[in-house]
């Protein structure tokens, strides 16, 4: 059981563990009921503060908010694109650093229902300095906590989303609710603290979200892939892959210098065995650098044979790149070689460029120059 801290800023609501919450309570006077009756209030919707926690004594909201914070997000821009249906959240943390999470809504289609996901960052810029990406070129700024983590999905929990006419939320009817780790940051370099926020979000007393609706992405973490066995079984793994050679992935992907590409599929197979689950493999798609049919048969040997399904997405523009991506005549040609060889394969839809919302394009640090939707620099966030 974790104590409350005896210094430093008070810890976020959304990480305090049942338990921590049920003592400060008790050393409260506080019925034991209250313990969960703070959690499900807290992670309601229509909950900004723990004033709207209306259920709850006058005074006991008042000490909640004297002990706890009730969110580790103190400021939000929300930019919108594709007609109202992808949003980049810029969130300013409680020192300043700049983090994004980005909602992606996709309406029923036919037989398939309405589906939500939620891409959220698990660290303050990223140490692996893939090339392609803006925020592996901005550098590392540190770990997320549980609660930063957690918090960004309560963002959009709270975000009035009116606009899409159906009820997204967990645990709603109308679709299906996902959430992926693949915003700012190598999740299995932050191991710990992302294990606990999977388990704060598919808590039943909080979000209650699935942990099949889950997936934690990695660039090649190996020891994270066989943590991730014993201890999340039922979430889903996505490996960045992006090259299916040593040498162009030593360029693309840093990490493979420590963390090979045999070793690397190996521990994608132990995870896809021991668990029964399919393993996603990644695959931005640049111009002339890892698009060849030759490259799509490289890619074929490594994926084919055990469970796993190949997405393949063609690079999306970021400032000073000096790719470009994969013309989509081409990226077709080259699923086409997989499918061939019986290697599950989708081609990805591009969401969110318009904002700098999709794949290898969010990047906090750039909120020192006009994003998309201002006129102004985000010198200062407007608050949520």
């Amino acid at each position: 059981m974790t104590e409350l801290p005896l210094a430093g800023p008070a810890p976020a609501i959304s990480e305090v563990d049942l338990e921590v919450l049920a003592a400060w309570l008790d050393a409260r006077g506080e019925p034991a009921y209250r313990a969960s009756q703070v959690l499900a209030g807290v992670h309601r919707p229509e909950a900004g503060t723990f004033d709207d926690l209306s259920d709850l004594p006058v005074p006991l909201r008042a000490a909640l908010g004297e002990a706890f914070r009730f969110s580790t997000i103190v400021a939000s821009h929300v930019i919108r694109g594709d007609d109202g249906l992808t949003a980049k959240a810029v969130h300013e943390l409680a020192d300043g650093q700049r983090i994004e999470s980005v909602l992606m809504h996709s309406p029923a289609r036919g037989a398939s229902a309405a589906r939500t996901t939620i891409c959220i960052s698990s660290q303050a810029g990223c140490a692996v300095g893939c090339p392609f990406c803006a925020t592996g070129q901005a550098g590392f700024g540190r770990q997320l906590t549980p609660g930063e983590i957690v918090d960004q999905v309560l963002h959009w929990h709270r975000e009035p989303w009116l606009a899409l006419g159906a009820d997204w939320r967990p645990g709603a009817k109308t679709g299906h609710y996902n959430i992926v780790f693949m915003g700012m940051g190598e999740p299995l370099n932050n191991r710990e603290r992302v294990f606990t926020a999977v388990r704060l979000l598919n808590d039943p007393q909080r979000l209650g979200i699935g942990a099949r609706h889950i997936t934690v992405s990695t660039s090649g973490v190996i020891p994270g892939i066989d943590a991730m066995v014993d201890d999340l079984p039922q979430v889903n793994l996505a490996i960045s892959l992006h090259a299916a050679d040593d040498e162009l992935r030593d360029e693309l992907v840093p990490l493979n210098r420590k963390w090979r590409l045999d070793a690397l599929i190996a521990a994608g197979r132990r995870f896809s065995e021991a668990t029964g689950r399919r393993v996603s493999l990644e695959y931005v798609m640049i111009d002339g650098v890892n698009d060849s049919l030759a490259a799509a048969e490289r890619l074929a040997g490594r994926a084919k044979g055990w469970r796993s399904h190949v997405n393949l997405i063609p690079l999306n523009p970021t400032p000073g790149s000096r790719w470009s991506g994969t013309p989509l005549r081409r990226v077709n040609a080259f699923a086409g070689v997989l499918r061939a060889a019986g290697v599950a394969t989708t081609v990805r839809d591009t969401r969110g460029r318009e904002i700098e919302a999709a794949c290898g394009q969010l990047h906090a640090q750039l909120a020192r120059r006009p994003l998309p939707g201002t006129s102004q620099p985000l010198v200062g966030l407007a608050p949520r």
